[in-house]
Formats: structure tokens, sequence, C-alpha cells
């Protein structure tokens, strides 16, 4: 997205569009390095860090430990990471692990059994309306199912959750229905669907695309920004349902200008690379029906089964959202690309449950690159970086451009938003 007006077929889809400055404020960039300089006597005491930081650790302390790692999750209020540990014969693996800088929890439950867990859940019990993720916090599976659930089916979910035996999962009932948040409306549009755009991104031969939520790619080929305009990107890939819930969509001019920022009104944030989630971060989400909403990873790798069929390896999240959010960008305040939106339930004045792709594992798939051509955290996501606020945009010259996305006129008509 450029910081000024450029020609409607020279310019990319808006990645997000205008939102409130109030709103803006709580994305930029705060110093919170890790703790690189502490003395030898502190060498096990957990140590500070940011949440891609902790997710980098959490990687390496997963091949460190081996079968006695039991998923992770990141303390945002100590800024910790704090790693499960299934005790054993040897407790040097603890000692690693401390001093690593992570806070050690024994826990009962193996990553091997809560797969197996998750395995039976899949055989006996994939009914539409219900997914399931594995919750570090709790060293348990959590299952959900939506207000559709009931009768025989909620029987039979109940008794396979019963049957994993005591202490392995546990059913939270949803009042809303898991859908697809595809929906017509304003952003980027085909016939009578309303999607929302991702992120901006680089093909593997150069061209200039952007993802978004695969749902939205297989109910249409081409795409336009603007409600009856004409098309100016083509679907190339797209996965749906399946494992994942994601797609590259080509634009269709070569020349198109496709820079990897985010507008989160007045100002925007450079989008450095993707990164991989962790448990318990903070997030923010932008869509062309609620704009920008923020909230916490709650489960990775997780099991959604929609009515159009199932989809895994997703991100869970209490993040709102509404139709005609799908595809919409997850990131972070640093500038890391996270997930695009699938959908879920609930919206954003009840909240619910809401499930997203990780960009990284589309960016594999579909090979392309983002910002500096970064398709993972790594050391240099666990840095001391910061996304970089590099300019203003006029709300109102923003709600009368076409070229925009999520929102912009409505941003520009309705003065503020708030995040939910």
């Amino acid at each position: 997205m450029s910081h000024k007006r450029i020609p409607k077929r020279k310019a990319a889809i808006a990645v997000c569009g205008a939102v409130a400055l109030g709103a803006a404020a709580i994305l930029l960039p705060s110093a919170n390095a890790s703790q690189d300089g502490a003395s030898n006597d502190a060498a096990a005491a957990p140590r500070t860090l940011k949440a891609t930081d902790a997710s980098d650790l959490a990687s390496q302390l997963a091949g460190l430990l081996g079968d006695a790692f039991a998923g992770s999750y990141y303390d945002g209020d100590r800024q910790r990471l704090v790693v499960n540990v299934v005790p054993g014969d040897d407790d040097s693996v603890i000692v690693q692990a401390k001093k690593a800088g992570a806070t050690v929890r024994e826990v009962d439950n193996s990553m091997a059994e809560l797969a197996a867990g998750e395995r039976t859940l899949k055989t006996e019990a994939t009914i539409p309306g219900t997914s399931w993720a594995v919750d570090p916090r709790t060293n348990k599976i959590l299952v959900t199912a939506d207000s559709t659930v009931t009768g025989e089916n909620w029987d039979r979910l109940e008794s396979t959750v019963q049957g994993l035996g005591s202490g392995m999962a546990t059913i939270k009932k949803s009042a809303g229905t898991f859908r697809t948040f595809a929906s017509g409306g304003d952003a980027i549009f085909s016939g009578g669907a309303r999607c929302s755009l991702g992120f901006n991104v680089t093909a593997d031969d150069g061209a200039p695309a952007f993802l978004t939520a695969g749902h939205c790619a297989v109910a249409a080929d081409e795409w336009s920004d603007a409600q009856n305009g004409q098309p100016i990107a083509t679907v190339d890939q797209a996965v749906f349902p399946g494992e994942g819930d994601f797609a590259l969509v080509r634009y269709d001019d070569p020349a198109t200008d496709a820079p990897s920022d985010v507008d989160v009104g007045g100002q925007t944030l450079q989008i450095t690379e993707a990164a991989e989630a962790a448990v318990g971060q903070e997030v923010f989400r932008t869509g062309s029906t609620t704009g920008l909403a923020d909230g916490q990873v709650l489960g990775l790798d997780a099991t959604v089964n929609y009515p159009e069929g199932t989809v895994t390896g997703l991100i869970q999240t209490d993040v709102c959202a509404e139709p005609g959010d799908s595809g919409g960008s997850m990131f972070t305040q640093d500038g890391l690309a996270i997930g695009l939106t699938s959908g879920g339930s609930g919206d954003c004045t009840v909240g619910g449950e809401t499930f997203f792709q990780p960009v990284t594992t589309a960016l594999a798939a579909v090979g392309a690159t983002l910002g500096d051509g970064g398709t993972g955290g790594g050391d240099q996501a666990g840095g001391d970086q910061a996304g970089e606020v590099d300019g203003e945009v006029d709300g109102e010259q923003a709600g009368q451009d076409e070229g925009a996305g999520y929102g912009a006129g409505q941003g520009a008509e309705d003065g503020l938003a708030e995040t939910h």
C-alpha cells in the first residue's frame, strides 16, 4: 500500500484499510529485548522474552528435550516461555530447559499421548461444528462444539472425549456456529462474495501476488478491488478444505506495486517477514468487515470441522471476526505476519472462537516470499527488530480510493473504530 494516491490499475489492493488512530496506537513497536547480559549466577533464571523469541526457543527446546517435551506457551504478563516437561528417570532435561531460560512445568500428558487422542477424535468424532487443539496451558486437548452439535452427535462427541481417559481432554460448548467468514459487501470481490486480502507477497517467479483464504479462492477465480469492478487478480493456487485454508492470487498487471505493509489507520506497519505463532502471544487482526481487533493465540495445529469439510493445521485464537473478514491478516506489533483469517463462531459483539491459517505454512506451500523474503521466524524474527511506522494516510482520501481494501470508505464515514 502506498502513502499517496496512485493510479488504480497500478495499485495493489490495500492490505488493510483505514481504522481509528486510537486503535493504531497500540501497534506502535516497543522495546522488549531478551536479557542477553545475565550473569552466570542467574544463568538458570527464566529469561524475559518477546513472543517471537519464545517461539524460536520453544522450537529449539522441542528438539533438545525429545520425548520429554510436552508443549509450551508464552506467559505474556511475565514475558516468559513456559515449557511442559514429562518427568522421567533423567532430570537433566529439566536442568537444560532452565539453563536455556525457560520456565519449566512438570505435566502428565506427553505429546505422543495427546497426538493419539487427536487421532481418536478424528476417527470417531469428525462432526461438523466441532474443533480440537492441544492447549499447553492445561496439558489437555480442548474440544469445542458449536450450537449445531446436539442430540446423537453431542452424545457421540462426549462419549469419545470420555473414552480418552481422565485428564486428557475437556469439552467447551460454543453459543455460535462454526463457519467460514466470507460474505457479500466490500473489500476484495468476486461476484456476490466478499473477502479480505491478507498479505502482499512475491510469487516464485518474481510476480506480485497476495495471500488470502482458500475458501474464498475455491469459490471464484477472478477478484476485483471494487464491487462489480473489473478483475485485477486471478487465483493461482488454493487449498480448502484439507491441510489448510489458503490461496495465492496473482495480480494480472505484473507492474502492480504490492508492498509488504499494513495500514493500521493513519500509519503503516511494515511487515518484515512471517513467523510462527506461540500460544499466549498477543496478536492483531484486520478485516474488511470489523477492521482492527486484538487478542491471544489459544492453540496451534487446530482441527476444525466446517460444514464444507475438515481443515487441519490452523491457529486457534480469541480474536473476534465476522463474515467478510476471511483472508484478512493477523500479525504482531513488531511487524511479523502470523496468520490469515479462516473462520470460527460468534462475532465482535459477543466474541467467540476463531481460526487462522499459519502464514509460514501457506508461503512454503505456494513457494512465495513476504517482506524481506523471510518465511519463518528464525533468528531474525527473534532479535530486537521492531516494525517501523513510516507514514500517515489521510482517512478521507483513503475512503475515496477505489483501490482501498478493508472498509476504507466505511472508516472515513464512521470516524472512530474500536478494537475488541
